[in-house]
């Protein structure tokens, strides 16, 4: 990650044009993950601003990515080419058959960590952040407690306002509200006299989370999230907590695309025009 200082009439479409971000709204959102609470950027950017801006080729436009080894097989098979007489041909033949198979080696290798990585990515896609409103399930337990968000008071999702309740939550968030007995009796404890009551501990980190976003380097939730408890429980996600939590006013000042990096099944669009609709009939 670099910095960036800002210039007048600086626009985050500028700026990511310049260092060859996809789009503003990816380096928005970097940005305000990245940076200190006090310079997250809601509106438009004044000059002198610092400005967080990513590095990792998966914020990067396609046309400008260097793929590993072209350049470098390359070089070798000019050095090689050099380096052997005419009259060897069948040795040249064997060599750059031998730099192909490696070639070949290396790229599978790569396209298989690009496809892992991708897979990772595409089981999030269409899915919701969670927030500290959200409600978590244990298949053993019998109630729902609410997130507890611990592991930073920083960012929020769609709450410019700094709410609590949309605070992100992230894989280092293991506490629940209620803390004592989140999930009432546990299925697993059965006595005499029924269920002995939850005695949930945290079997590390919670899994399945979104690694491409993250606050303060923790990995943020997401609807298919998984949680297990020492005692054999699975934790997962039974609202994230989103949904019912946008006020009229944020829907009509939220940013179309940025939103639809946040939410991609949402038409925030569509949305804003179904209340305006409304706001026309009730006058």
């Amino acid at each position: 990650m670099k910095i960036y200082i800002t210039k007048d009439n600086d626009t985050f479409a500028d700026i990511a044009q310049k260092f060859n971000i996809k789009d503003e709204n990816y380096l928005k959102t970097f940005h305000n993950l990245s940076c200190p609470q006090n310079d997250i950027i809601h509106g438009e950017l004044k000059a002198g601003k610092q400005i967080c801006i990513p590095e990792d080729q998966q914020f990067l436009a396609n046309d400008k990515i260097i793929r590993p080894n072209e350049d470098n097989n390359s070089d070798m098979q000019k050095t090689n080419t050099k380096n052997h007489p005419d009259n060897n041909e069948s040795s040249n033949e064997d060599s750059s058959a031998g730099e192909l198979g490696n070639t070949s080696s290396k790229n599978q290798k790569e396209t298989k960590k690009t496809e892992e990585e991708n897979k990772g990515s595409n089981e999030h896609d269409g899915k919701y952040f969670v927030i500290q409103k959200g409600i978590c399930q244990c298949n053993q337990g019998f109630k729902f407690p609410r997130f507890k968000v611990t592991s930073h008071q920083k960012h929020y999702w769609n709450n410019a306002e700094g709410q609590d309740d949309y605070l992100a939550v992230t894989e280092d968030d293991l506490q629940f509200d209620p803390s004592v007995q989140p999930f009432g009796q546990c299925k697993l404890k059965p006595s005499s006299g029924g269920y002995l009551p939850c005695t949930y501990t945290p079997a590390g980190k919670w899994q399945k989370t979104y690694e491409k976003v993250k606050v303060m380097g923790k990995s943020c939730l997401t609807e298919i999230s998984e949680l297990m408890c020492t005692t054999g429980g699975k934790i997962t996600v039974l609202k994230h907590g989103q949904q019912n939590g946008i006020s009229k006013t944020q829907i009509a000042n939220a940013d179309s695309q940025e939103q639809h990096i946040y939410n991609p099944v949402m038409d925030i669009d569509e949305l804003k025009e179904e209340i305006d609709n409304k706001n026309s009939y009730a006058h």
